[in-house]
């Protein structure tokens, strides 16, 4: 079992006792950045070493108690392997959910699949820090999950002593070029090419300096200082070598592995039928383009995640990453299509990524998975020619319900903590204001560490939901890429309805997936009016005001393109995919259906354009592709324009609008 080896790692690392530091006699230190120079100083570790690492890994945040996406605690993610083996991880499907979400093939799957155990929870070295340096440092478990200052202590602590098993020099003084193989280490990976993949990015955010405010106000600084590392601890490490075949869809310094999903036919004895599973096979871009690049966590952790996908008989997404190191597996080539979006129009026209973590616990991303994630995403967008926006690089939580009826099933991870703005400026796609308070668009943007939205019920999501449910408390107050929109410009106002959540028209509610009132960052919005602090937008057939107060703005003004129903049409119909009209179907393959969601698209509204998009339906239904016309793409004269409506994005058909520049008609 890997707990009991990373017990029994973590013991020989501490056989010898805590590492030895020297006497002090001054006083703790309460600024972050002293507290860096004294642990670096008490434990022999270049200050610019252990800042980097740090940054590498939290960015210098506290997130004070909260474990993050893998159980690491504090700015030096110290991982606790009991903490994670002790919560039961949720599956990734709701019961009686189609993640395929084609009408032509339903998929049903058995929620009692993804829940079944399953060991690998985690690499090994990355297992027991946590540990390891209460016995380095002589400290309690819980002072170092909860003291910034002995949290980044523990850090020193083990960078320390991954150096002298190294038989490398300790000191402040020491190059920091020698420290490479600690720091690699330190990544908690288990394939030497993930831990390299760390220890490269700390040493370019040596060269390349960093500065910024954490999440609890201290101000912390990382001189930029050039520095060429000496790679030969890396060797000594023992890590496996993944394997990286010809043909792997990823960058080439991003740590990748192939671990296939499988395409295969089963039995299923309940009805004595043959299926297959776990995607499609298809021929993209030549054969469709792909559109979208899909983000999702996998409400589960990386090792029973990737077990998940291997299984024929569940579904199938194109890459998942790990939380502790960035590690990525691919499983599905980009040119194949993916069962993990819940309509396949979006499926056939997208790529999955699924990072692990739960949207709904309030758990932090690493910065490491996102570093490793805007690398992935980037580079595929550049192949596929992809746009690096919000409305092209988009979360489950904006993929639109097929039909009616499926709108309150969707998913909505990877929720309000994924950190869209950092996200997209890792990827050198920052936002920024396009237009002035006259060109009628608005990109939501608020600063992520201090818009923290009171939502409630985390204690109710996954992992490890106490028996019987408990009462929904207030969630952790943490960064938020969401702002909250509200009825009218008051801070006391209901929130907005969503009628696909809420059909009696009640309003939406601050419940942690509750997310029919919320915008969230990037996503770029057609101005509805503006009254002092607060800015309204059109958002599913209403006003939605947000506050947004020029002291501490938390949107952009845009400039683009809008679509508004043709002069006559009083109101227009809203779809959840775009699919060809009857007559575009051979007599070979039955028409797919697209009826209008719960929405209304009335004269008078404005909605931001995402792009005009041809109808289109891939037809996957059989494993040999021996079906009549399988596997081909339906196209007809109709075309779509896709539209932020509210939190999702959804489609309009073209022949019903008219497109316009923004600043025409706008409310300035």
């Amino acid at each position: 079992m890997l707990l009991a080896a990373a017990v029994a790692a973590a013991t020989a690392l501490v056989a010898t006792g805590p590492v030895a530091a020297e006497p002090s006699t001054t006083q703790p230190a309460t600024d972050r950045q002293e507290q860096y120079a004294a642990a670096a100083a008490e434990y022999g570790v270049p200050q610019s070493v252990l800042l980097g690492v740090s940054y590498l890994e939290s960015r210098w945040d506290t997130h004070p108690g909260q474990p993050s996406t893998s159980g690491g605690y504090g700015p030096m993610h110290l991982t606790d392997a009991q903490h994670i083996l002790a919560t039961p991880a949720s599956g990734h499907v709701d019961e009686g959910e189609d993640p395929r979400g084609d009408d032509s093939r339903p998929l049903t799957l058995d929620p009692a699949i993804a829940a079944a155990p399953a060991e690998d929870v985690l690499p090994q070295a990355s297992l027991q820090t946590l540990d390891a340096a209460a016995a380095l440092t002589g400290l309690a478990e819980e002072t170092l999950r909860t003291d910034p200052a002995a949290n980044i202590r523990g850090g020193a602590a083990l960078l320390a002593s991954y150096q002298k098993e190294l038989g490398a020099p300790v000191g402040t003084g020491t190059d920091p070029a020698a420290w490479y193989g600690a720091v690699a280490r330190y990544s908690g990976a288990d394939t030497e090419d993930a831990a390299a993949a760390f220890a490269d990015e700390v040493y370019d955010q040596l060269g390349l300096g960093a500065a910024r405010t954490t999440d609890d106000g201290q101000r912390v600084t990382l001189a930029a200082a050039a520095v060429t590392p000496d790679q030969s601890g890396l060797h000594k490490l023992g890590l496996r070598r993944a394997e990286r075949p010809d043909g792997l869809e990823c960058p080439v310094r991003l740590a990748c592995e192939w671990i296939p999903a499988p395409y295969e036919e089963y039995y299923i004895p309940k009805t004595g039928t043959w299926d297959y599973g776990n995607h499609d096979l298809g021929n993209r871009p030549a054969q469709q383009k792909i559109e979208y690049i899909v983000i999702h966590d996998t409400e589960g952790y990386f090792g029973p995640s990737v077990n998940l996908v291997k299984d024929k008989t569940y579904l199938g997404w194109h890459y998942t990453l790990r939380s502790v190191d960035g590690y990525v597996a691919q499983h599905i080539k980009a040119k194949d299509v993916g069962w993990h979006a819940g309509n396949w129009y979006v499926n056939a026209k997208s790529i999955g990524l699924e990072h692990e973590g739960f949207a709904g616990h309030g758990t932090w991303y690493t910065e490491a998975m996102y570093r490793a994630s805007a690398k992935l995403v980037r580079h595929l967008a550049l192949k596929f020619q992809i746009p690096l926006d919000r409305q092209h690089i988009i979360g489950h939580d904006n993929v639109p319900g097929t039909v009616a009826g499926n709108v309150a099933g969707m998913h909505w991870d990877p929720g309000p903590y994924w950190d869209w703005s950092h996200y997209f400026d890792l990827m050198k796609a920052p936002f920024h204001s396009t237009g002035t308070a006259h060109t009628g668009l608005v990109t939501i943007d608020p600063d992520f560490a201090t818009n923290q939205p009171a939502f409630v019920g985390c204690n109710q999501q996954p992992p490890g939901v106490p028996k019987p449910t408990p009462p929904a408390a207030p969630c952790p107050l943490r960064g938020s890429s969401a702002v909250i929109l509200r009825t009218a410009p008051s801070a006391t106002a209901p929130l907005v309805n969503d009628l696909g959540l809420r059909p009696n028209g009640t309003p939406d509610t601050m419940y942690i997936s509750d997310h029919g009132a919320r915008a969230s960052a990037g996503q770029t919005y057609a101005l509805a009016d503006v009254q002092g602090d607060w800015t309204a937008i059109w958002y599913l057939g209403q006003k939605a005001w947000f506050f947004n107060p020029a002291s501490a703005p938390t949107a952009k003004w845009s400039a683009g393109f809008v679509v508004t129903p043709k002069p006559g049409k009083t109101t227009i119909p809203v779809y959840g995919r775009a699919y060809p009209e009857k007559e575009a179907y051979p007599a070979t393959i039955p028409f797919q259906g697209v009826s209008p969601l719960q929405y209304t698209f009335v004269a008078g509204q404005r909605y931001a354009l995402g792009g005009v998009l041809p109808s289109e339906y891939y037809r996957a239904v059989s494993f040999d592709g021996s079906a009549p016309d399988d596997r081909t793409v339906v196209r007809g004269e109709t075309r779509y324009v896709q539209i932020q409506f509210g939190h999702r994005i959804m489609f309009a058909n073209l022949d019903d609008v008219l497109i316009l520049p923004s600043a025409i008609g706008s409310t300035s």
